[in-house]
């Protein structure tokens, strides 16, 4: 499973894969209502909550929090990835942290590159017709880049 988190909408993918082809099982967003944003925080942690009750995976891969120049910004998507890894950890899973250029990096080729090009290659890496909304695509992505991490590190520590 992948999240990216945010304060008003959370994206998660959920993926099934062997390390090397992975297949597309559910994506959507956990949108918060307008209300306090101590209620938000509640809200993300539930939504994760149901998302893990829902689909049970085995490990969940977490985007870091992208530090912006508003400090107020960043301090409330720290929290919100707090709510999201919090119910990860109470669902007793281990969590898994990329940073948003390793995700692009992983996907695209370029740490750099726009969401917009890491929406492209998700759907075609999962074979994807359907419209997805740039919080799926970037949660289905840290999934991918985890799987085909995970593997990767697996393989060595396997030859080693």
């Amino acid at each position: 499973m992948g999240v990216d988190p945010g304060s008003r909408v959370t994206g998660y993918g959920i993926i099934e894969t062997d390390g090397v082809r992975s297949r597309h099982l559910d994506s959507g967003c956990i949108r918060t209502s307008s209300g306090a944003f101590p209620a938000r925080l509640g809200e993300i942690f539930e939504g994760i909550r149901e998302v893990l009750l829902q689909w049970q995976p085995h490990e969940v891969a977490v985007e870091e929090v992208f530090v912006s120049r508003n400090a107020a910004s960043a301090l409330k998507l720290g929290q919100a990835r707090g709510a999201a890894v919090s119910a990860i950890v109470v669902g007793g899973l281990p969590v898994y942290e990329y940073t948003p250029a390793a995700v692009k990096k992983g996907l695209v080729g370029s740490g750099r590159a726009e969401k917009e090009q890491v929406q492209h290659m998700v759907k075609i890496i999962l074979g994807i017709q359907d419209r997805l909304v740039l919080d799926q695509s970037d949660a289905l992505a840290v999934a991918l880049c985890h799987a085909h991490s995970h593997a990767t590190r697996r393989q060595i520590e396997a030859a080693q």
